[in-house]
């Protein structure tokens, strides 16, 4: 069983920052992929930043320069530094892994979703 567990949303300035962290947990064999995704309301659910196992980053346009993308392999961790933040930001950020949960096999599991919002 796979675990994933999303911390450091909140509500910020515009201008400001804010750190996601994202922590995988379970019995699988190794990961992936592992990416933040947001949805704001009414909008489908877009991706921000992926960064693949070997630290290749990809970003959304409109948040190249102003985000981070990052991994702790040891810690089975993923983080998305957000600076320069903007209202446009405001959106339920989910954590989103590629794993294999045994040899051979794959999948892919998403956090909870944690709440960014910020004002103008």
């Amino acid at each position: 069983q796979v675990q994933l567990v999303e911390s450091g949303g909140g509500l910020v300035q515009a201008g400001g920052s804010l750190r996601l962290s994202c922590v995988v947990s379970g019995t699988f064999f190794s990961i992936n992929a592992m990416g933040w995704y947001r949805q704001a309301p009414g909008n489908q659910r877009e991706l921000v930043a992926s960064i693949t196992s070997r630290g290749i980053t990809n970003y959304e346009d409109s948040v190249k320069g102003r985000f981070t993308i990052s991994r702790d392999n040891a810690k089975n961790t993923v983080y998305l530094q957000m600076s320069s933040l903007k209202p446009e930001d405001t959106a339920v950020y989910y954590c989103n892994v590629d794993l294999n949960p045994a040899m051979f096999k794959r999948a892919s599991y998403w956090g909870q979703g944690t709440q960014v919002t910020v004002s103008s």
